[in-house]
């Protein structure tokens, strides 16, 4: 009887290895869609009041990848202040939120003039003050140009399979024959996220990533 019984621990044991060491070599796969960010603007309520007219609301062109939130019709220019240079035609993102921002590339950065700090979206504290023009109006930021880290969108299922966990720091390994390896990308994890890899056209074009390219964490 304690013979059957080790044997039993010794193959429930070799099942529960087997099905852990499948699913890490799952998770390993390239698996996770990349996507490429130009450089776009967020706004508060209040922002695109001052930009568009009170009670003005974006008009939708397309969804993006990620539940609820949309590519709209409107555009802005983006002023810097040291040098005056002028990114036109920067689009805005919806739906509004909680927070206005200009999310820039290094090249983008260069440009203007400004020394772009990475931040996740959001965190703009003692960021580069930039100037944004609209129809109505002028709005003069104090602070909230940044390049925005590389992160990956995922779900807690996800986080899970990939056995991460929101605010973890990761190797990626983005697939092709001019493949790259970035370091440092933020897992970003919410029950309303689609999986996916954001990437800014910088990093993009150093490792020759296209849409529809894959990647994996290694």
């Amino acid at each position: 009887m304690k013979d059957d019984y080790k044997e039993l621990v010794k193959v429930v044991s070799e099942v529960v290895y087997q099905e852990i060491s499948q699913k890490e070599k799952r998770s390993k796969l390239f698996s996770i869609p990349v996507e490429i960010s130009t450089h776009h603007v967020h706004l508060t309520r209040e922002s695109l009041d001052i930009l568009f007219g009170k009670g003005y609301e974006l008009t939708k062109l397309r969804d993006l990848s990620q539940p609820g939130e949309f590519a709209s019709k409107e555009t802005v220019m983006v002023v810097s202040y040291n040098k005056m240079r002028v990114i036109e035609k920067a689009r805005i993102l919806g739906p509004v939120r909680k927070y206005t921002q200009v999310e820039l590339s290094i090249t983008d950065g260069i440009f203007l003039g400004l020394d772009l700090p990475t931040r996740i979206s959001g965190n703009i504290e003692g960021t580069p003050s930039i100037n944004i023009i609209g129809p109505k109006s002028i709005l003069a930021l104090k602070e909230g140009a940044i390049r925005a880290a590389r992160h990956i969108h995922m779900t807690p299922k996800d986080a899970e399979f990939y056995q991460v966990k929101n605010g973890d720091r990761a190797k990626v390994e983005v697939s092709g024959t001019h493949g790259v390896i970035y370091k440092d990308v933020v897992i970003r994890v919410s029950p309303n996220s689609k999986l996916a890899l954001h990437l800014d056209t910088d990093e993009a074009n150093a490792g020759n990533v296209k849409e529809a390219t894959l990647a994996r964490i290694i």
